[in-house]
């Protein structure tokens, strides 16, 4: 059990962010600071709950976080590493700010707070907790970009881990996708179809705070995840059709995306001869 601890959770008004910061108000004396971009949403935990609205994509939204997490307690026991966002899509465009976005989030700011947290423990114990997701090991068609935020962290976590002293410990967390609102954000709010298996975000919760309270290094939510991992390896057709599925949902979504477009213009036309 996670107890009288003070913990910052990042993504916290929603999806697994939401999640773990539910689990850990209902285990005993523990004080959190739940961050979000939207933090107004966070409400109803009590007073141990203290919600903080900072855009975790950019150095100052790091530094405010920091500087609050610090005035309200004398150390972060636990800093959970969680606010992250999805694009899917076909990669087949030009765009540096869009894709310097959900690095700047999913990536820059995890490592830039890994450096915040060592300087302000200072010597003394404590957890970081990365939420990486299962796609840090394994890219699928649609999730380009995000997979590669999230092979990233798995790079950073794994040569840090031979630099980080001692007092410092380090979770990482590889969710399968999870039933939030994740997978109409990827899509621009278009429905998608999510990869297989999907997982309650209640159930990633209870598995993520159980694994910080056992110290674990890995931490994998999803029962399946890692049998499936070993056959994927060891029989490569498995994978093969696997990732032929995914292929397939793609191109189902492209399809849709595209009439929904034609659909658009059509009424944007008809409008216009109307008037």
């Amino acid at each position: 059990m996670i107890s009288n601890k003070s913990i910052v959770v990042t993504g916290a008004s929603s999806g697994i962010g939401k999640s773990i910061l539910s689990e850990l108000v209902a285990q005993e004396g523990n004080r959190i600071i739940a961050a979000a971009r939207g933090a107004d949403k966070i409400t109803g935990y009590g007073d141990n709950v203290i919600p903080f609205s900072c855009d975790l994509s950019t150095k100052e939204g790091v530094d405010a976080l920091f500087a609050k997490a610090e005035e309200v307690f004398d150390k972060i026991d636990i800093f959970f590493c969680n606010a992250g966002a999805p694009y899917y899509e076909r990669f087949d465009y030009e765009d540096w700010n869009r894709i310097q976005r959900i690095f700047d989030l999913n990536t820059v700011s995890h490592i830039y707070t890994y450096s915040k947290y060592l300087n302000h423990l200072d010597g003394r114990e404590g957890r970081l907790v990365y939420t990486i997701s299962a796609m840090g090991e394994m890219a699928i068609p649609g999730y380009a970009l995000y997979a590669a935020t999230k092979f990233a962290m798995k790079g950073f976590q794994q040569a840090i881990r031979d630099e980080t002293p001692e007092n410092l410990q380090i979770s990482c967390i590889y969710p399968v996708s999870t039933k939030t609102n994740f997978f109409n954000v990827g899509g621009g709010g278009r429905k998608m179809e999510p990869p297989f298996p999907v997982q309650a975000p209640e159930k990633v919760a209870k598995a993520v705070v159980k694994g910080v309270d056992k110290d674990k290094d890995h931490i994998y939510p999803c029962p399946v995840y890692l049998p499936s991992k070993i056959l994927m390896n060891a029989v490569p057709p498995v994978k093969k059709l696997y990732i032929s599925a995914q292929k397939g949902k793609l191109r189902r979504f492209v399809k849709r995306v595209k009439e929904e477009e034609e659909g658009i213009l059509e009424d944007i036309k008809l409008k216009k001869t109307l008037k």
